[in-house]
């Protein structure tokens, strides 16, 4: 197994020098001609970091020194600005990463429904930890605090994508699949799990056209909606319901805007802000 996460003895990651090679011109004048339409979305050009991080991973799989470089020129930041973002946010990888990011969710919920087990197993599996990729490129493991998918946990996701009511073999197959290159369908989303870089592109805001593929909300999410509708079940509109732009109770409130402080939480002969009842 090759390990790419070179880290000093304080634990800061370092870039490789390879990483700080230049783009050839034609790789280079693609990144501007790119670059130039995410900044064109933007008011302030600065705040198009995000997204052109992104679109550095694309090309390069992470986010190497010539990016940084990259972006902080398009943008008139430091590099110490970019770098400072892009060692801030998880999906920014400042050292080579996997053709398929592989994220176990061992958050509370599904760490109790099985994420635990299913993370050791694949670990073991694959010979590498969090944060590691295989020696042959192909996957990267990561622990991931929540999938955002509580309700089909435990869930594993492959770039993204979501992969629902896991088990250890069933992963372990999974992660097998996508070394082997075969084709891979998630439970929810786009008909095939794409490449790292591919999914880094979209998120720079270039659309691949698969955004209506497959399943959008699964069974488990809409039962609630499915219940209320057969039970004639609406949303409550009492005195705690957001007031209309006007009221007292938003004067003073940007429009659309409402105080939180008049809540439920409030006995019933209490309004926001009075003192309390005699004898509480």
């Amino acid at each position: 197994m090759e390990h790419y996460g070179l880290q000093t003895a304080a634990g800061h990651l370092t870039v490789a020098a390879e990483s700080k090679e230049p783009y050839a011109d034609d790789v280079l004048a693609q990144l501007h001609d790119d670059a130039e339409q995410v900044v064109a979305r933007y008011p302030q050009k600065r705040s198009a970091l995000l997204p052109l991080l992104h679109l550095v991973q694309s090309v390069d799989g992470y986010v190497t020194g010539r990016g940084i470089d990259f972006c902080a020129e398009v943008l008139d930041l430091t590099t110490a600005e970019v770098s400072g973002v892009a060692t801030f946010y998880t999906q920014y990888k400042r050292h080579p990463n996997g053709e398929f990011t592989v994220g176990v969710c061992t958050n509370t919920l599904c760490a109790i429904m099985g994420g635990d087990q299913i993370w050791d197993e694949v670990s073991e599996h694959l010979g590498i930890g969090h944060d590691e990729t295989t020696a042959d490129g192909k996957i990267t493991l990561e622990r991931v605090e929540c999938n955002a998918a509580c309700d089909y946990a435990p869930v594993v996701m492959a770039n993204w994508e979501f992969f629902d009511n896991q088990t250890p073999d069933s992963t372990k197959q999974l992660v097998d699949d996508l070394r082997a290159g075969k084709d891979v369908a998630p439970t929810r989303g786009a008909a095939k799990v794409c490449s790292f870089k591919q999914v880094s592109r979209v998120l720079a805001g270039f659309h691949d056209g698969l955004a209506d593929e497959g399943v959008g909300a699964g069974p488990s999410s809409l039962r609630g909606l499915e219940l209320a509708k057969d039970r004639n079940w609406t949303a409550p509109n009492g005195k705690h319901a957001a007031k209309a732009d006007g009221d007292a109770g938003t004067a003073g409130l940007a429009p659309g805007r409402s105080s939180s402080t008049d809540t439920p939480s409030n006995d019933a002969d209490e309004q926001a802000g009075s003192k309390p009842a005699e004898g509480k």
